[in-house]
């Protein structure tokens, strides 16, 4: 069975995955204020790197083709409930739905 959930790697309540055109200090500043560990790689002409989990930011690709896999599902991506608690109910289905196949 696939493991969807992961714990983060660091300390702080919860990680936030970005996507490398989100690296700059600014709205790193703006995560770690908002309480969350933003875990994105320094671009290669960076002066200063810093420190980030590369495991973890490895598997930001499993959320990204996992949201891929699910978008199958034309009822998920159009949002044709009207209910929040249909939708995330339909959403339940399409995860154990792709857990099956």
């Amino acid at each position: 069975m696939k493991q969807l959930f992961f714990a983060p790697a660091c300390d702080c309540d919860q990680s936030l995955l970005m996507d490398c055109a989100y690296e700059g200090d600014r709205l790193r500043a703006t995560a770690k204020s908002l309480g969350y560990n933003p875990v994105v790689p320094p671009k290669k002409g960076r002066i200063d790197p810093w420190e980030y989990d590369e495991e973890l930011y490895r598997r930001k690709n499993e959320v990204e083709r996992f949201f891929q896999r699910i978008k199958r599902f034309r009822r998920v991506f159009t949002r044709y409930d009207k209910l929040d608690i249909a939708f995330a109910g339909f959403i339940l289905f399409a995860m154990i739905v792709d857990a099956l196949v």
